[in-house]
């Protein structure tokens, strides 16, 4: 699997690979399991595209588990072995409280010294598992650059939603893991504050595939772009999900449930049963929404398709939007009005829908959000390259790549 891993490209490699010498290695293995690492990555690290994080075993209330953490992290980072030149920081898993998090970096700190290794060359991500370590993520501000401390070394924050709800003693009548959306929002939060990257734990129905993106979608609200992935199958979707769109679409807000509509000639058809329409004349028309059913005019039923309707935007309209606003700036204007408009087609009955949207400098910011992710993307993953040209077009990135 490590060999696998090592050998991913494109799409399908993440931005963060971690051989797991953890959960994933049966305790029994573990030696052998830090051996398995260094082979492999002496001997495909520099090939990879992504980073390498390791993730070793820790726990907040074992001296002898981090003790452990502290003799596997030395044989990784041994020059030796040849493994260390590639090799970015290690993931430390069960943390505790804040001085918890010191004493980790207090041993990546003599990792390096003892191999000569340039201090802070090794990145350190903790897994929030406890209540402990999620009260920390408040302390982190405060903590991160003493001189006490070498915890400017920190990346990932990551949720590690299973131990935590043990730590918790949370139950659900199904067994099931709560979703835990306070987790998600004060790691993201924290990542924030202090410049890191916010990742959601494992999502481990791995042929849910439309759940996967549920959470994916979710996290992206609360400013979590990165998920842990378990196969390559998970890697592509979480690679692909935060990024915009190639063709923009339209949705309706149904019964609390977003149905996505079919694109048909230009077209944006619903086919379903709890919206129905009917004309009837005259300008008139029968609206059904759910048990509720209403005569409008044609004014009236624009306006109430569009409290229904939402508008994704593709990577074009984004693009588009951004230079039509940046001309205008240059220009000397501060704000303009963008149109969206479509035609919804229910029942069989065309309506054409259309809203003018305000675009100040704030509006442009927070459209800029997705694009600059996909300009980092891009930038630091050549091998993604051919993916997202054929994905968008070679026009769409050129122009991508310079707006903002």
């Amino acid at each position: 699997m490590l060999r696998s891993a090592a050998q991913l490209r494109g799409i399908e490699a993440p931005d963060v690979w971690v051989p797991d010498n953890e959960d994933a290695t049966a305790p029994s293995m573990r030696d052998e399991g830090v051996r398995n690492i260094i082979s492999i990555v002496s001997e495909h690290g520099k090939d990879f595209p992504g980073e390498i994080h390791p993730r070793v075993v820790w726990h907040r209330d074992s001296p002898s588990t981090r003790y452990q953490s502290f003799q596997r992290m030395l044989e990784i980072a041994d020059p030796e072995n040849g493994a260390v030149e590639h090799i970015d920081g290690f993931v430390i898993p069960e943390v505790g409280a804040i001085d918890d998090w010191k004493k980790a970096d207090e041993f990546i700190t003599i990792v390096e010294n003892e191999h000569g290794l340039k201090e802070g060359s090794l990145t350190m991500s903790v897994i929030v598992e406890s209540g402990e370590a999620e009260l920390a993520l408040g302390e982190l501000r405060d903590e991160m650059g003493k001189p006490a401390n070498d915890l400017e070394r920190m990346f990932l924050l990551v949720d590690g939603e299973v131990d935590y709800t043990k730590d918790m003693r949370a139950m659900t009548p199904t067994g099931e893991l709560p979703s835990w959306p306070e987790l998600r929002h004060n790691t993201s939060r924290g990542a924030s504050a202090n410049g890191l990257i916010a990742i959601d734990g494992p999502y481990d129905d791995i042929r849910d595939v439309e759940g996967y993106h549920e959470r994916m979608t979710d996290n992206q609200a609360k400013g979590m772009l990165g998920i842990w992935s378990l196969t390559p199958g998970q890697v592509e979707e979480a690679n692909k999900s935060p990024l915009p769109p190639k063709s923009g679409s339209w949705r309706l807000d149904v019964n609390d449930r977003n149905v996505e509509l079919e694109e048909e000639d230009g077209r944006y058809v619903y086919d379903g049963k709890d919206i129905g329409l009917e004309e009837l004349g005259d300008d008139r028309y029968g609206l059904r929404v759910g048990g509720d059913e209403r005569e409008l005019d044609g004014d009236e039923l624009e306006e109430e398709l569009l409290n229904l309707a939402d508008y994704i935007p593709s990577m074009t309209d984004i693009v588009d939007s951004m230079e039509e606003f940046e001309a205008a700036k240059e220009a000397g204007r501060g704000a303009i009005a963008m149109e969206q408009s479509g035609t919804l087609v229910v029942d069989g009955v065309e309506v054409t829908i259309g809203k003018d949207r305000m675009w100040d400098e704030a509006t442009y910011q927070a459209a800029q959000t997705p694009i600059t992710l996909f300009q980092d993307v891009y930038e630091n993953r050549p091998d993604q390259h051919e993916d997202l040209e054929e994905m968008y077009g070679e026009d769409i990135v050129e122009r991508a790549m310079v707006v903002g």
